[in-house]
């Protein structure tokens, strides 16, 4: 029994500790290549497409470099329980010091991470097709999001503040002028003084250009005047 139960031990020892890893080159090489290009190829996507409002070239810049060396350590540790053991103690020491300030940072993060898994598991074919679909998902979100922000952009309030109490005529100029740049218009309120007249409007214009033309016409009629541009996602023209 004692004896068995040493024999139990060293068989362990020899397990954990003397266990031989076999990696087959060709294919080693093959998943590494792999892991570059699909990460190269999700850097690229995340320059273009991101929404993120940091520096997209500088956070990006080591997505290959993270691709590549979790697809090294997968294709190390899937042949070792030892190891696959050693990277759980690993990993709980780890920690990243670069704050992830947008939830989308978080997703290519985990895109790239696998990447690295899938290709370290030698599973080509189907993270390849996972991250290409992945990417085109993002490629028509981001068209679709575009779309809707250059809508919201046409949304706009207006404010006019004119240093002097400007008699009926004059702001029956300035509406007509305005109507003659906006699609929809709507008016918010006016307070009129002895030494100012405001008026906020909110409008669509047809074109940015007219826009900020009739503004021009605005502070030329009245010198003394003051014309707000607002970006306002909240109308309900």
């Amino acid at each position: 029994m004692e004896t068995l139960q040493n024999l139990t031990r060293a068989d362990l020892n020899n397990f954990f500790i003397n266990q031989n890893i076999q990696i087959d080159i060709p294919s080693f090489i093959i998943s590494l290549l792999c892991a570059a290009i699909l990460s190269f190829l999700v850097q690229l996507f995340y320059i273009k497409y991101s929404s993120t409002l940091s520096n997209r070239k500088e956070f990006s810049k080591n997505f290959v470099i993270l691709g590549v060396t979790t697809c090294i350590v997968i294709m190390i540790v899937k042949s070792s329980l030892a190891l696959s053991l050693g990277l759980v103690g690993a990993l709980s020491i780890v920690r990243f010091r670069a704050a992830i300030k947008e939830p989308e940072e978080l997703v290519y993060l985990f895109l790239i991470i696998a990447i690295g898994l899938g290709c370290g598991a030698n599973q080509l074919i189907i993270i390849s097709v996972g991250i290409l679909f992945s990417l085109l998902i993002i490629m028509i979100y981001s068209g679709y999001l575009k779309s809707s922000k250059n809508d919201l952009k046409e949304k706009i309030n207006l404010g006019i503040i004119i240093e002097e109490n400007i008699s009926d005529m004059k702001i029956n100029y300035l509406m007509n002028e305005i109507k003659k740049v906006a699609k929809e218009l709507r008016f918010i309120s006016m307070s009129r003084t002895n030494q100012s007249t405001n008026i906020n409007l909110d409008l669509k214009p047809k074109t940015f250009e007219e826009l900020t033309s009739v503004t021009g016409k605005i502070k030329k009629k009245f010198p003394n005047s003051k014309v707000i541009l607002a970006y306002n996602d909240d109308l309900s023209l």
